[in-house]
């Protein structure tokens, strides 16, 4: 006969909760009920597509007048372009391209591409604490630049995937085994050529490396492969994202990589790929306190890897403040405190806390894919000016690492 006491330890024991199986039924839950919402919101077969641009918006991203852009029309064969319903003229980012090529032909200097001895821009996007707005920042400088006709590598090294999903890739359902950068930089022999590992996207001139889980296993295959007294020198866990964009070097003008959320193997790997690297900065005390640790461990650590034969010569490193609000006092003070530390390493432009950018989200498009027509006017014009600031500086430190003006 069990005593009163056993009884209600029984019972006890019955009644907590086992955390590894709660997590797994969560998980399964949430994929699943992710899945019905996804295939709601988006029938399986559908894909994300751009939309088109008014003729004032083509003009403003070929840098030529409203009516020039009429003449060009006219000019270039393979534009059709199409009418709404008030009879205006609107065109495919293609169909831009394609004037912006014509033109190129008798002044080069509309073409911005990479020319013979400019090298390859390799810029990380990066901060370890949460809500800095480091995918929200690289996805809208990799449209931004193919919008403007550079031909743009997006690499999403961060395992949660938001950018891949952003561009029309859903990490749990579209993103497969050995199909995300990890396939092209592990360490056996199921290793790919990263070139089969790049997709294309719904975005003319923009690419993508996705991403999902599955880089998750290069931070533990690693120490591993470090603990490996075989291992080859040659090919160091901090070269491998650098020794796989570079066979894709001539293919592209531009690579923003979105690195993970913490200072790993992969993030390293990333910053040694780099010739600039972006740091976030939420202008918050505790998301500076946060990056301080972050910059110290990181030159800690790069200076073990430059030891080791890392290359950490940047074209140049930048401060982006993001999340700005302009009516914030504290926030004012953090930001003037940032410039007085660091000047010109902090970007003049900053990205303002925009709820245009948020509703575009919502729909999972950023400010550059949801129409003005969309939502708010003003709110719109605004977001597309702090964004475009913000982008256009970033631009021109690319275009002054290839000695133009």
């Amino acid at each position: 006969m069990p005593t009163k006491a056993a009884i209600v330890e029984k019972a006890k024991r019955a009644s907590q909760v086992s955390i590894d199986e709660t997590i797994a039924q969560d998980s399964t839950m949430l994929s699943s009920q992710l899945q019905v919402l996804f295939e709601r919101l988006f029938s399986p077969d559908a894909r994300k597509s751009l939309r088109r641009f008014s003729s004032t918006e083509a003009a403003k991203l070929l840098g030529v007048t409203d009516s020039y852009v009429r003449h060009l029309a006219a000019q270039v064969e393979t534009i059709n372009p199409e009418k709404t319903a008030s009879g205006r003229r609107v065109f495919s980012l293609e169909e831009i391209h394609a004037m912006r090529q014509h033109l190129g032909r008798t002044k080069p200097s509309y073409l911005p591409m990479r020319r013979p001895g400019d090298h390859l821009q390799v810029i990380a996007v990066t901060n370890f604490k949460g809500g800095s707005g480091k995918t929200t920042t690289s996805i809208h400088l990799a449209q931004f630049l193919a919008l403007r006709g550079y031909r743009v590598l997006a690499v999403d090294l961060d395992p949660q995937a938001s950018m891949s999903a952003m561009l029309g890739y859903q990490p749990e359902f579209d993103v497969g085994e050995n199909e995300t950068l990890y396939g092209a930089i592990k360490y056996d022999e199921t290793r790919r050529d990263v070139a089969d590992i790049v997709r294309q996207t719904y975005f003319p001139g923009l690419d993508l490396i996705p991403g999902n889980l599955e880089l998750h296993e290069f931070e533990h295959d690693t120490p591993k492969a470090l603990a490996d007294t075989n291992r080859d020198d040659k090919d160091m866990f901090f070269m491998r994202v650098g020794n796989a964009l570079h066979s894709l070097e001539e293919s592209y003008d531009v690579v923003i990589i979105d690195c993970p959320p913490t200072l790993g193997f992969l993030t390293l790997s990333a910053l040694c790929a780099a010739t600039a690297v972006l740091i976030t900065v939420h202008p918050q005390m505790l998301d500076v306190a946060s990056m301080n640790q972050f910059l110290t461990m990181t030159s800690d650590l790069l200076s073990v890897v430059k030891e080791a034969g890392g290359n950490l010569a940047y074209d140049w490193m930048r401060y982006l403040v993001t999340r700005y609000e302009a009516n914030d006092g504290p926030q004012a003070q953090i930001v003037a405190f940032l410039r007085s530390l660091f000047g010109e390493r902090v970007l003049t432009s900053m990205m303002v806390k925009s709820t245009a950018v948020s509703d575009a989200g919502l729909s999972k498009q950023t400010i550059y894919e949801a129409g003005r027509e969309t939502m708010h006017r003003q709110t719109y014009d605004r977001g597309v000016e702090s964004v475009d600031n913000v982008n256009a500086e970033v631009e021109q430190l690319i275009r002054s690492a290839w000695s133009r003006t």
